[in-house]
């Protein structure tokens, strides 16, 4: 039987990962971030509250633009926070959505970030208006608790409601596996929302986490075939719908994927997930809460580099896991059912479905804002001002304005028209597959920048492709700042992971429909380089390709770069 994750960390106190013993002693994640909130001679809080406060779903940065110009002026860094919401499935009512707009205007930098894992996050929250911008979002019915920290995330699944016979109940299990694997501590609605404090006699329990909660942060999604949208195979934990004579009869589940690596660290590695059985559906949310109590007993807590549950099942193996899961489970998982992925990108534009009407909007690197000439958010607030049905986040950082009813669809319509709003079919292939995290200038972990650079160096790339006559075809693009991996750059058929400054890591050869990992191409290049790079084997696709050929897989088949299905062969190539 396996030991409980307290017993394993009496057994092993003198080793844990520091992160271990401030989790351990928060008191349920409460630590003091109240005093830090009230700490008016400092933008900041401590450094342990802010380790906590991710669990509640923020965090601390500051301006690292202005951070040399603040040191010279002797003042403390310009800090602010920002905050992820919780949107199990990426589903918002129009009221939801137009209270993140408020709360964007008013606390925020004025714009909306849509995360790729389907969640809003506003940055530029100064300290004094943390406490009012969390109230504000749960007034929205609106949560943040978990949307960071160590624990299950926001649980993602395909936002595609033309699949509306089962798009709603793949939806309604997103948001069961969501709550069920919440953190059970009151610390949130105590800190955030005036709640009433456990009292001292009252024994306060985690019951799937524990006081050590997760060894590192944890991932679900689930995608429907044909779509792979939301990268299934990156997930701890992905979830495959099996659609039978129209309707969902259960899942395939997917173990261990997961994006993040160091650089020059070659014991880390990004993962593709495996395919270890079938469940039916009324069992899923049962399924997960095991498999996540696994990662939390066999979970690597002395090195947090190791302890992501990519590892966990590496190191394990996958027949130990499933032997350990069928376990818990009492009952065996069955042999996984047929299932067939044949992309991940997003359908722009109109489509039809269940007698409504959606519309699939194209968002670069998925920040909503205004500008001079793309008044984006402006037009948005319109139409959540008319709208009666959803705004469903993209994994791709897109938008879908789902269920517009004919009755307002001429008016939506209006807008759209007014304010020229981008459906992507303006834009190249390459730019409707593009995603970048936010990196600089909010990003602490960032060595370069990704979304305020990504649109420039696409531009560039273009040139390219309308001279090869690729401008329409579909390639997945990606880039991020640093190695954690949060727009998925490992799975891209051209990825760009940040080195430092102006410098990038590029890797090629990642699968169109999530399949299959790229591989480093060429380390620590520029843009001068990159263009040079790209250029002759954009060309070389374009004369050599076969028919209906992926760029990533003419450039395995060309011998351009290697197949890598396994994470532990990723780093196979370099010296």
């Amino acid at each position: 039987m396996a030991k409980d994750h307290t017993q394993i960390a009496q057994e092993l106190d003198e080793k844990l990962d520091a992160m271990e013993f401030i989790k351990y002693h928060s008191n349920y994640l409460r630590g003091t971030i109240i005093e830090g909130l009230n700490d008016p001679l400092t933008g900041a809080i401590s450094e342990d509250d802010t380790k906590l406060l991710k669990f509640h779903g923020s965090y601390m940065q500051d301006n690292r633009d202005l951070r040399d110009e603040r040191r010279k002026q002797k003042l403390e860094p310009a800090y602010s926070f920002m905050i992820r919401v919780r949107v199990p499935g990426g589903a918002a009512t129009p009221e939801q959505w137009k209270a993140m707009d408020d709360i964007s205007n008013q606390y925020a930098n004025g714009t909306l970030k849509l995360t790729t894992r389907q969640a809003f996050q506003f940055h530029g929250i100064l300290k004094r208006h943390l406490k009012t911008s969390m109230q504000r979002i749960n007034k929205a019915v609106l949560d943040s608790i978990a949307a960071c920290g160590d624990v299950n995330r926001n649980v993602m699944c395909n936002p595609n409601p033309y699949q509306s016979n089962v798009q709603k109940e793949v939806n309604d299990y997103a948001t069961a596996i969501s709550n069920h694997l919440l953190p059970q501590t009151g610390a949130y609605h105590e800190i955030w929302l005036d709640g009433e404090k456990i009292l001292n006699t009252q024994e306060e329990i985690e019951p799937i986490y524990g006081k050590r909660y997760l060894p590192r942060k944890f991932k679900i999604g689930i995608a429907v075939p044909p779509s792979n949208d939301i990268d299934v195979y990156s997930q701890d934990i992905g979830l495959i719908g099996i659609i039978e004579n129209e309707e969902l009869v259960g899942f395939n589940i997917v173990i261990g994927g997961g994006m993040g690596m160091t650089h020059g660290d070659t014991r880390t590695y990004p993962q593709i997930g495996k395919v270890i059985g079938y469940v039916e559906k009324e069992n899923i949310v049962d399924v997960c809460e095991k498999i996540v109590t696994i990662q939390r007993d066999y979970g690597d807590r002395q090195e947090r580099k190791q302890a992501r549950f990519k590892y966990t099942v590496d190191r394990l193996g996958v027949e130990k896991v499933i032997d350990e899961l069928n376990t818990r489970l009492g009952y065996s998982l069955e042999d996984a059912r047929d299932f067939n992925f044949e992309h991940n990108g997003d359908r722009y534009g109109w489509t039809e479905g269940n007698g409504n009407w959606h519309f699939t909007l194209f968002i670069q690197n998925g920040r909503v804002k205004d500008t001079e000439d793309y008044k984006l958010k402006t037009a948005l607030r319109e139409i959540a001002d008319i709208h009666t049905g959803e705004f469903i986040l993209s994994p791709n950082q897109n938008l879908v304005i789902a269920n517009i009813s004919p009755k307002i669809k001429p008016k939506v319509e209006r807008i759209i028209e007014t304010y020229h709003l981008s459906d992507g079919h303006h834009n190249s292939g390459l730019r409707r597959n593009s995603m970048a995290c936010v990196a600089f200038p909010t990003c602490g972990l960032a060595m370069a920048e990704s979304e305020r650079y990504l649109p420039s160096l696409l531009s560039k790339i273009e040139d390219t492709l309308d001279e090869a006559g690729l401008r329409e075809e579909e390639i997945t693009i990606r880039m991020t700042g640093c190695p954690n991996g949060c727009a998925r750059p490992a799975l891209a058929e051209i990825g760009f992971i940040g080195k430092g400054p102006g410098k990038y890591n590029l890797y090629l050869g990642g699968g169109f429909n999530g399949l299959r990992l790229n591989k480093l191409y060429k380390e620590n290049v520029g843009e001068e380089e990159i263009l040079n790079s790209l250029r002759p084997i954009l060309m070389q696709y374009s004369k050599e390709k076969q028919a209906d050929e992926r760029f990533g897989d003419f450039v395995i088949r060309a011998g351009i770069i290697e197949k890598t299905h396994d994470g532990q062969d990723f780093h196979s190539n370099i010296k």
